[in-house]
């Protein structure tokens, strides 16, 4: 009998029962959330789906984030290999080279003045990074929770893995892919509050025709110009350009689909479970946590509202031709921010068609956060 008591025991001891804290119960109560959100609300599932898996994985099983120090036969947890391609910076530039090979860049150069509402649309991100300051977080710690503002997941991990700060990395890629799956509710209400109903209604103009050569020539341009310029934007604008490059090339079919389909969603899955494996109730459940978390809303408020405060000036110098809405595009979230301006101005007039006009800017915000990630590392001599 004393045998059998103690190979029950064992097998009690085993089970995460008797491990978990409040804490792991309350992160396994927010990988439901995401969960629900993924599946029955289909906010970003491709992206939340992964990520609240890790989430709950982690805070049921610790050990399968562990690095090969921490275990007693030298072999890492299986998540603990694939967040080392995040904190390497493989993972987001891939991603960049799948989203690249997915968009179509023509609406931006149709309308190059795109890029100065994406550009507006950064200000999320240096108006976050001083009010981090304020808040206590050291200067590469503010520039990687800032980035958060840019509704763009790689490109915050990739600063933060950049500038040393992978302690904050779960908290910053959580924050940073709730966001831009949270982009349909945010969004709105800040859209109408600083626009006008007749504003809100104006019909842009078609855009013109962009030939094969432009399409071609175009990711070749940004990639010397931004390059030469900001050297450590390569990894990221690089792969972006190099994947668009595949799509409007028109002879590299293979590699075009392969980026834009198997690749994408073979480094979506690592990618996501990895992030969602680092937010043990251990690193989550703190104040840093809760200051990233108010930050990245507020960068992300921000840069919205400044992209159509943008576009309101450029409605007035044109005289109406540039629907304030599209501003509101200019965060990277691509394509979900530019559907989002589509649906508002859809609300004042049904026939109004913006989604290719937004489509401009939201591109330009891919850019433009990665430009800004870029100026932070070139800051801290990176």
């Amino acid at each position: 009998m004393s045998y059998v008591g103690e190979t029950l025991s064992n097998l009690l001891h085993q089970t995460a029962f008797l491990n978990l804290t409040w804490g792991n119960f309350v992160m396994i109560a927010v990988a439901f959330i995401f969960l629900f959100l993924a599946i029955k609300k289909e906010y970003e599932p491709l992206l939340l789906v992964p990520i609240a898996f890790g989430m709950l994985l982690v805070n049921i099983y610790p050990d399968i984030i562990m690095s090969p120090e921490e275990t007693s036969n030298g072999v890492g947890g299986l998540l603990h290999y694939f967040y080392m391609l995040d904190e390497w910076s493989i993972l987001p530039s891939l991603i960049f080279l799948g989203v690249g090979a997915m968009t179509d860049f023509g609406p931006l150069i149709a309308n190059p003045i795109s890029f100065l509402l994406g550009a507006a649309a950064q200000f999320g991100i240096f108006s976050a990074y001083f009010l981090a300051i304020l808040l206590g977080f050291n200067d590469k710690a503010a520039a990687a929770v800032s980035i958060i503002g840019g509704a763009d997941g790689p490109t915050s991990i990739f600063l933060a893995g950049k500038l040393g700060q992978t302690g904050l990395l779960g908290p910053i890629a959580v924050a940073a892919y709730s966001y831009m799956a949270l982009v349909p509710i945010i969004q709105p209400p800040i859209m109408k509050l600083f626009t006008t109903k007749k504003e809100r209604a104006i019909k842009m103009e078609n855009l013109r025709p962009v030939s094969k050569l432009e399409r071609i020539l175009f990711p070749i341009i940004v990639t010397t110009i931004v390059c030469l310029i900001l050297p450590t934007t390569a990894p990221l604008v690089g792969m972006l350009m190099l994947g668009n490059l595949f799509r409007e090339s028109g002879v590299v079919h293979q590699l075009t689909e392969t980026a834009s389909n198997a690749l994408m969603y073979i480094v979506v899955i690592l990618l996501g479970t990895s992030v969602g494996a680092t937010t043990s109730a251990e690193a989550f459940l703190n104040i840093t946590t809760i200051k990233i978390v108010i930050l990245g809303l507020v960068a992300f408020v921000f840069g919205t509202a400044a992209g159509v405060l943008f576009g309101k000036l450029l409605c007035h110098l044109t005289k109406g031709k540039i629907n304030p809405l599209i501003g509101s595009a200019g965060v990277s979230a691509v394509p979900m921010a530019a559907r989002v301006s589509q649906k508002v101005g859809a609300e004042e007039d049904p026939t109004n068609f913006l989604l290719m006009h937004a489509m401009g800017p939201n591109v330009a915000g891919v850019i433009g956060t990665a430009v800004a990630a870029g100026v932070f590392m070139a800051i801290f001599g990176i």
